[in-house]
């Protein structure tokens, strides 16, 4: 099979109706849309969600929570993914987006102890766990707080 050979399975694929073409057509004159009424006019309808004056079920149904409008929400890197790195190599969230690592920077970056470290490395980010600021530490690198 090429995919100038592709076409759609028989009967997936309906012709669009062409309305207000002449009495004959089936569809002319008041295309479809009855006589008078809200949906006949032209802009007519109701909004989505309306329910004939009835409240409609998101009013009915109960407020429940909050939404932190302060909220900072951090892009989490941990200790293990770093050793894919080169020793001495000066770690920035800069260089995680270029690696992969990090889709984007939300408020920050921030880096978790999780796994071991074996390289040397100088980590700049905007925050850092306790054991994660050990363990680089302890790796012989440096700790950079943005």
């Amino acid at each position: 099979m090429k995919l100038h050979e592709l076409t759609y399975t028989e009967g997936s694929r309906h012709k669009k109706k062409r309305v207000g073409r002449g009495t004959g057509s089936g569809t002319g004159k008041t295309s479809g849309r009855g006589m008078k009424g809200q949906n006949s006019r032209s802009g007519g309808g109701v909004r989505p969600g309306f329910e004939g004056g009835q409240t409609p079920l998101f009013q009915r149904l109960p407020k429940r929570g909050f939404t932190n409008y302060t909220r900072k929400e951090y892009t989490i890197i941990n200790l293990d993914v770093l050793n894919r790195f080169e020793d001495g190599t000066q770690v920035t969230p800069e260089l995680l987006i270029e690696s992969g690592l990090a889709k984007q920077v939300k408020t920050g970056i921030k880096i978790l102890g999780n796994g071991n470290l074996e390289k040397k490395l100088e980590v700049a980010a905007h925050k850092f766990s306790k054991t994660a600021k050990e363990a680089i530490e302890n790796a012989g690198g440096t700790v950079i707080e943005l």
